[in-house]
C-alpha cells in the first residue's frame, strides 16, 4: 500500500467580503470540505472551472494561508506555514533580472545558508537536469520563455523539496514550447520521484502529466471525482495523444467537468473585493 504524503481532511476557506456602500462585510466561501489524499511520489493534476478555488488549495497547501477550518497534514503533521519541504511554481517566472539563469537557482540555497561551493554544485546539476547548462550565465532577458520556466523549476528543486507545487506554469508559453515542457517535466518527475500537484486548466495537459486527475467542482470548490489515468498513456516513446485510450479518457473527464463550467452569477460581482486573511505574497 502507497505511503500517504498529504491528506486535507474537510477543508474550508472563507474569505472576507467588503460590503457594498459601507455595509457590513461578509465571507465568501472558497473551498468547502475538501477531502483527499495524495501518496508519496505521485503526480496529481487538478482541473476544474474557473474561480473554483484551484489556486487557493495549492495556496493552502503551500502555506501561504491558512485553512478557516479543516487541516491539511503532510508526512501526517499539519502544514502551518511555507517550509523548505515544499516547492512552488507560479506561471510568472518570477526570477531576479540582475541574476543569470544558475545565480536565480543559487538563491534559495543562498538563503538557507548553504556555502558557496555545494551551493554552486547543487544549482549546476539542477540546470543541467533541465538541459539549460550551457545557458548559465545568461540573464533572464536573454532567455525564452520556456528556458525561463525550466530555470524557475530548477530552483524550486535546486533545495530538495519533498512536493512540487505548480499552478499553471505552462499557461502562458506557445503550444509547441508547453508540449516540450511537459515532457520534459514527466522526465524530471521519472527521475527524482518528487511529490507533484499540478494545476492545470487543460484537460489533455492533465491526462498527459497527472498518474491520477482531480476534479473540481465550481464555487465553494469541492473534490468532484478524481480519475485513474490508464499507464498505457505514460508511455515515454508514444504519442499518446493519438491513441484511442486517450480519447476515452478525456472525454470522461470532459463529462465530468462539462455541468461545472459556468460559475455562479454572483462571483464576478464580489470576486475583485476578495481579501484573505493570510495574503499572498509575491513569489521569490
Amino acid at each position: 500500500m502507497s505511503e500517504i504524503k498529504i491528506r486535507f481532511e474537510q477543508v474550508r476557506k472563507d474569505f472576507a467580503v467588503r460590503g457594498g456602500a459601507g455595509g457590513p462585510s461578509r465571507h465568501f466561501t472558497a473551498l468547502d470540505d475538501v477531502t483527499f489524499n495524495v501518496t508519496a511520489g505521485e503526480f496529481l493534476t487538478l482541473v476544474g472551472p474557473s474561480g473554483c478555488g484551484k489556486s487557493t488549495l495549492l495556496d493552502l497547501l503551500g502555506g501561504l494561508t491558512l485553512p478557516s477550518s479543516g487541516r491539511i497534514l503532510l508526512d501526517g503533521k499539519p502544514i502551518s506555514g511555507p517550509a523548505r519541504d515544499r516547492g512552488v511554481v507560479f506561471q510568472q517566472y518570477a526570477l531576479f533580472p540582475w541574476r543569470t539563469a544558475l545565480s536565480n537557482i543559487e538563491f534559495g540555497l543562498e538563503v538557507a545558508g548553504v556555502g558557496r561551493r555545494e551551493r554552486l554544485e547543487q544549482a549546476a546539476h539542477y540546470l543541467e537536469l533541465v538541459g539549460l547548462s550551457a545557458f548559465a550565465k545568461r540573464y533572464p532577458h536573454e532567455l525564452s520563455g520556456g528556458m525561463k520556466q525550466r530555470v524557475a523549476i530548477a530552483r524550486s528543486l535546486a533545495y530538495g523539496p519533498e512536493v512540487l507545487l505548480m499552478d499553471e506554469p505552462f499557461a502562458a508559453l506557445d503550444a509547441q514550447t508547453r508540449e516540450s515542457l511537459q515532457t520534459e517535466l514527466l522526465r524530471i518527475w521519472r527521475q527524482t520521484r518528487k511529490t507533484i500537484v499540478f494545476i492545470t486548466h487543460g484537460i489533455d495537459e492533465a491526462i498527459v502529466l497527472g498518474q491520477r486527475v482531480a476534479i473540481m467542482s465550481t464555487r465553494p470548490g469541492r473534490i468532484k471525482h478524481i480519475v485513474d489515468i490508464p499507464a498505457e498513456l505514460h508511455s515515454e516513446t508514444e504519442d499518446v495523444r493519438s491513441l484511442a485510450l486517450f480519447g476515452k479518457t478525456r472525454h470522461e473527464i470532459w463529462t465530468r467537468l462539462r455541468d461545472e463550467e459556468k460559475p455562479p452569477a454572483d462571483i464576478r460581482s464580489i470576486a475583485p473585493t476578495l481579501t484573505a486573511t493570510h495574503p499572498r505574497p509575491e513569489a521569490a
